[in-house]
Parts: structure tokens; sequence; C-alpha cells
């Protein structure tokens, strides 16, 4: 038996002009359908000023939704670290991590738009330095009753937390990266590398060497859970599922582009803005039930990924095809896999 969980990314990103209120509520019914359905976690990313897109914020839209999925681990997956403040980020976490009874991951990764910088008072120049500086506060919050530190953006002189975590030391951290740099970081800091959904597989294939290599390095073995986001869509056919899936997920590829995502993706690997064609070829998860199983499973086999975090709606997708989804992906799908 293959022990593979299954995440639902919730991007909760919508055209502008939409009417967040109902598209809130379509979001509750999915979160309560995957919970129902067996799914092991829920994720939510964070940007701000996330135009073409209309947007929910990660921190108030995982507090809500883990009442509407109380089985669901939540996973803050990416909080921009470097944007912000390390008692205020520590202290938010554990209160969560209080409230859903220990559910919690704590995802990190530097970010990548200037926008997102400058409304918080940084550079990109400042973006490793002050990762750095705040992940490691924030462990420090969450195991030590006093902290004097000082960064180079903040200083704790007899900090402590409001609450402690439930989970111990601390609920685990899962370093986002794209680039080789990146992914050595995460190997050196985090609990594990959370694998991007941009990059090819073939490229994930060859960056797993790059993080064994720097795991050995640092004298620290390969994680029992290694997680990895993809775009995922099953219909009945591979024609159907790209004909369905293409308009939406292309234009957030296209969105991706213009943000700058591309730059911050490795060599020879980082042109978002090709052919749709060109764009899902050995990238996303597309197909018949059959196809997409045997997709996870070659993931799998290839990289170790057993954690695999689905985005199955992209702005503009209508609610039923998002609910099918899930029901083909827990009831077609899974099965599938485990069999396998």
């Amino acid at each position: 038996m293959t022990d593979i969980q299954f995440g639902l990314m919730l991007r909760a990103q919508f055209p502008a002009g939409d009417d967040m209120q109902r598209r809130f509520a379509e979001l509750v019914e999915q979160a309560r359908l995957a919970d129902r359905l067996g799914f092991a976690s829920i994720t939510k990313g964070m940007h701000y000023s996330a135009a073409p897109w209309w947007d929910l914020q990660q921190f108030p839209f995982l507090s809500r939704i883990m009442a509407d999925a109380p089985n669901l681990r939540l996973n803050f997956g990416l909080v921009l670290l470097s944007l912000h403040k390390p008692l205020d980020i520590a202290e938010q976490i554990a209160s969560v991590d209080v409230m859903s009874g220990g559910k919690v991951i704590l995802g990190v990764a530097l970010g990548y738009r200037d926008v997102e910088y400058l409304a918080f008072g940084t550079t990109q120049k400042e973006r490793v330095r002050r990762f750095e500086e705040n992940l490691e506060a924030i462990k420090r919050l969450w195991t030590e009753d006093v902290v004097d530190m000082k960064g180079s953006h903040f200083t704790l002189a007899g900090a402590s937390v409001g609450t402690r975590p439930v989970q111990k030391p601390h609920p685990p951290v899962w370093i986002g990266a794209n680039a080789d740099p990146a992914i050595r970081r995460a190997a050196r800091l985090g609990d594990c590398w959370y694998v991007n959904p941009h990059n090819r597989i073939d490229t994930i294939v060859r960056q797993v060497g790059v993080y064994r290599r720097a795991l050995d390095e640092c004298g620290k073995p390969f994680p029992a859970e290694f997680p990895a986001r993809r775009e995922v869509f099953v219909a009945r056919s591979r024609d159907e599922a790209i004909r369905l899936c293409a308009p939406h997920l292309g234009a957030k590829y296209r969105a991706y582009q213009q943000w700058g995502q591309n730059e911050v993706m490795p060599e020879g690997d980082n042109d978002l803005g090709v052919e749709f064609d060109e764009l899902i070829r050995d990238r996303f998860l597309l197909g018949s039930p059959d196809e997409v199983a045997g997709q996870i499973l070659r993931l799998h086999r290839e990289t170790g990924i057993n954690h695999l975090i689905m985005s199955v709606q992209w702005p503009g997708m209508a609610q039923s095809l998002a609910l099918d989804e899930l029901h083909m992906l827990a009831e077609e799908v899974f099965p599938r896999v485990r069999r396998a």
C-alpha cells in the first residue's frame, strides 16, 4: 500500500469584482466536502495586492475554515516570512494550533514580488536575512520561556509568546523553494522542503538530488513527510480535462508570469508564458482517473513525495466543477493510488 496523503489547496482567488461573500460560502462547501471525503489537509497561500485577482487573506481564512473542516490539518502554505515580525507570527500560529487541537503546519517562503516588499517597508535585498532571523526567533519563542534576540528589523527583549503551540517542540516547518540555493536553505532550516507547483517534474527529480546532498551536509535524515503542491484536474479523458481547465489554469499562470514568478525559477525551466500545450508538459497532473493516478504514482516513485497538496480550482472556474473534482479524486483516483 502506498502511503500518500492528499491535501486540498484553496487559493481563494477570484476575478476582480466577483461576489466574494458568495465565493467564500463556496469555499466553505469545498472544505466541508474535503473533510467528509477523507482529505488530510487544507492549504491557503499568502499574497498581498493580488491583482488581477481578488483574494481572501490566509490567517483569517484558515482560522475560520478549521471550524468547517475539523479533521483536516491546516497548512499555512506559505507565509511570506520576510514581510513580517517574528513575535506576531509566533503568537498567531501558536493560537491557531491551540484552537485546532494541534493541526497547524507552518509553511514559509521568501516571496518574490516588489509590490509586497515595498508595502511592508522592506526590499528583496533584505529578504534572506529577514527570513532566517524571523524563523530562528519564532522557533526560540515557541521553545524558550524568555527570548532575548536582536535582529536586523526587530528586538526581542525579555519576550515570550502568549500561548505555546500544542505540537512539540513546535508545529512542522515546511519551507517553500523554487531555485537550488533556496532548496539548500530549506534543508538547513526546515523540517522539510515544500515542493513548489511551478517547476516541471523532471526539474524536481533533479532538485531532489540537490536536497538530499544538502541534508547529508547538514547531517539530517530525509524527512518522513515530503510535501508538494501540484495543479491537478481529473475528468473522463485527458482531452476533456484540458478543455475544462485550460481557460482558468492558463490565466492563472499568465498572471504568475506577470508577477515575476518565473524570475525565481531555475534556469531552463523558467518560462511560464509559453503556450498552454507547452506549459502543461511534465508540469501538472491532468487526465482521466487512471492517468492522474499513474502520474501521482510516478511522482511518488521518482521523488519520494508523499503528501500531495492539490489545486483543483482556478479563478473563474465554476463551483460545480470543483465539487465534481473532489468527488472524482476521492472516489476514483485515491483508491487507485492506494491499491498500487
